[in-house]
């Protein structure tokens, strides 16, 4: 796992995400700063949904006509140019919410290709042996990015400005334009004469593995709703009694969880390799406890405890799941899964987040914390029943 490619990859896309995060905090300023409302604030991440799911769709159109570093390559361009625009606008006049949404809708829908390009790349740049170890390190950089990004955005964009950390973004995409163009990958995927957008779909559904996972994927995104920042916010205040600094915590101890969760794949890689399949069960039942244990508890000691433990289970879980993914499917189709099941994730977990948001307010959070447990048990029960596809 020492190839050149595969540094220059997860180093780039770690560039990308950073300026990913980064440009959103600062966008995040500059709206509240120009408007005040909160309900323009709202139409960030909702935008930024929706694109990443019609791009999940539309992703099978452009996998199969270009090569996946060319995709990287030149979705990442075309976001730095995008980027650059938006600090020039901000620079020169004042542009209007539409003018920002719309370039937020553009940036977001190139970057909902990142994703799915790179977990297909990843079986082409190392051996089958090496898959998890390298899952596992590319999970514990994302994860890191996610954890100290936001902290790193708004100590940038305090002691400078939106505009300016718009301009720090703009370089890191072009570092990361720069690190993803020295990639040296052999793309021998054969391009299908009848491309359409339901391709991975339909594989997804014809192949029994792939069709076990992504209705688990499809459960586990509703479930894992319960874990947005609106519900714990409110878990913080209406459950455990404390104030809004005690969300901040509960948020860090689960990127902590899911840092260690990847540093452990990555450390025991080979009893992992080993006893991936049982592995996989077992974590799938263990967070679906502690999902609804956490939702009865109300010791805020506890709490941190539960919520750390549970990002831990959930990254080996997600590595594990990831893993099995790409060495099931055919490699020539890996583009079409991921770019679909990005598209599920998506949509679900926007639809799941509206639902949450009225059950937690119209009976309890307890209960959506409950509802999350028994949907992950289902889940569990399910892959239960289906182990014997795993050994096939």
């Amino acid at each position: 796992m020492r190839l050149r490619s595969f540094r220059f990859l997860w180093i780039g896309q770690g560039f990308a995400n950073t300026g990913d995060v980064l440009y959103i905090v600062a966008l995040i300023a500059v709206l509240y700063q120009s408007t005040g409302s909160a309900l323009y604030l709202s139409l960030l991440p909702f935008t930024i949904t929706i694109a990443r799911f019609v791009s999940g769709m539309c992703a099978p159109l452009v996998l199969n006509r270009f090569s996946l570093k060319g995709l990287l390559v030149g979705s990442q361009s075309i976001k730095t140019v995008l980027l650059g625009m938006l600090g020039l606008s901000l620079w020169l006049f004042d542009p209007s919410i539409l003018i920002i949404l719309v370039l937020v809708f553009i940036i977001a829908f190139l970057d909902g290709w990142a994703a799915p390009a790179r977990n297909a790349m990843l079986p082409q740049l190392v051996t089958e042996d090496e898959l998890a170890k390298a899952n596992s390190f590319v999970a514990v950089v994302d994860q890191s990015i996610q954890f100290g990004g936001w902290a790193l955005g708004g100590i940038l964009v305090a002691a400078t400005s939106g505009s300016f950390v718009i301009w720090v973004t703009f370089v890191m995409y072009v570092i990361s334009t720069l690190m993803m163009g020295l990639i040296v990958v052999r793309d021998h995927r054969e391009r299908k004469t009848k491309i359409h957008m339901m391709s991975g779909w339909r594989l997804i559904w014809k192949h029994p593995v792939l069709r076990i996972f992504h209705i688990m994927i499809f459960i586990e995104a509703i479930a894992n709703v319960v874990w947005i920042a609106a519900i714990l916010y409110i878990f913080v205040e209406e459950v455990l009694m404390k104030s809004e600094a005690w969300w901040g915590y509960l948020n860090a101890c689960f990127f902590i969880g899911l840092i260690a969760g990847g540093m452990a794949v990555s450390k025991y890689t080979n009893w992992f390799e080993r006893y991936m399949k049982e592995t996989l069960l077992a974590t799938c039942f263990a967070i679906s406890i502690l999902t609804f244990v956490f939702g009865l508890i109300s010791v805020p000691v506890i709490a941190l405890m539960l919520t750390m433990l549970s990002g831990m289970v959930e990254q080996i879980k997600s590595i594990a799941m990831v893993t099995f993914i790409q060495k099931k499917c055919p490699k020539d189709s890996l583009p079409e899964v991921f770019s679909a099941q990005s598209a599920l994730i998506s949509i679900t977990f926007g639809l799941g987040s509206l639902l949450y948001g009225f059950l937690a307010e119209t009976i309890s959070v307890p209960f959506v914390f409950a509802l999350s447990g028994v949907l992950l048990v289902a889940s569990a029960f399910y892959l239960l029943k289906s182990m014997h596809y795993l050994t096939e």
